[in-house]
């Protein structure tokens, strides 16, 4: 007679999985060639934006050679303005050595990129002593940008020139944004967005192209004319930008030591308490009214 058929002979659930857990299959391994790539995809993540961080960082210092190179290397204009901050920081140190790029700074103030042309106008206002720049910064006035204009009116400021107050009060005023030609809005920004000179305003279709419009300051979007979808003709009002809080402060202060009476009505608005108008202008415009009353009551 046939025994009682034992737990192994009958498959009992329990025993068949206690089996397979002993006896899994090998986990599949990543090749060498694989795990290569991968660390090296991961190290490349990781590596890009520092790369990218420290050669666009202005504040890397430079060697001496360097800088003669940066100077020079018109195809990046970065490396031109990260040459010429460095030149600015030891002109303020009095460093004399930075005179012997001096020449190079007169020349660059003709360059065929702003930004180039606005951190160079900064750069010269450092030294005073320099007759070049005084003459140089005051051809810039005539500039095409309004930022370059602006600039070098500031640095004059320090030469003791008042030569530039125009544009200084214009410093203070919003920026019209028009369509430089006629089609229809693909998209714009919004409203309140605050943006960098040469941030992108609106897109619009012109035929087969796109033309981008951009913000010839740094600020905040105060109104939007138009939409997306809307057609526009060349010309046509597309949005007004705020200046920047650090635009505003810098006229003001500026202001302070040549402002006029008749600059009061662009002074005035940024004496207001209201929210976009930060407590440092608030109170820069209150005392630039008070020194320009005053410089007016003692020479009438």
């Amino acid at each position: 007679m046939a025994g009682p058929t034992s737990s192994s002979q009958a498959g009992d659930p329990a025993d068949i999985v206690a089996g397979d857990s002993s006896a899994k299959s090998p986990r599949a391994r990543m090749s060498a060639r694989n795990r290569l790539l991968f660390f090296m995809t991961a190290w490349l993540i990781v590596l890009m934006p520092f790369l990218f961080w420290w050669n666009t960082w202005f504040g890397r210092q430079l060697p001496d050679n360097r800088i003669t190179e940066y100077l020079k290397d018109d195809r990046h204009p970065r490396h031109i303005q990260h040459a010429l901050v460095q030149i600015g920081e030891r002109m303020g140190r009095h460093d004399a050595v930075v005179t012997r790029w001096y020449p190079e700074l007169i020349r660059l103030a003709a360059h065929p990129v702003e930004e180039v042309r606005n951190t160079d106008a900064w750069v010269m206002g450092q030294d005073t002593s320099s007759a070049g720049f005084h003459e140089t910064l005051l051809r810039m006035l005539q500039d095409s940008s309004e930022m370059v204009r602006g600039n070098a009116a500031l640095s004059l400021v320090r030469f003791g020139d008042a030569a530039g107050r125009p544009q200084i009060v214009a410093l203070l005023q919003p920026a019209r944004i028009l369509a430089s030609a006629s089609g229809r809005v693909l998209d714009t920004d919004k409203v309140g967005t605050v943006i960098h000179q040469g941030g992108l305003i609106a897109k619009l279709e012109v035929g087969p192209a796109t033309a981008e419009i951009r913000s010839p300051i740094s600020g905040r979007i105060r109104t939007l004319s138009v939409a997306a979808g809307a057609a526009v003709t060349a010309g046509t009002e597309v949005a007004i930008v705020d200046p920047s809080d650090d635009q505003v402060w810098e006229a003001l202060r500026a202001l302070y030591l040549i402002g006029q009476p008749d600059d009061l009505p662009a002074i005035r608005p940024y004496e207001r308490e209201l929210p976009e108008v930060s407590g440092r202008v608030r109170q820069q415009a209150l005392l630039t009214e008070k020194a320009i009353r005053d410089r007016s009551a003692a020479h009438p």
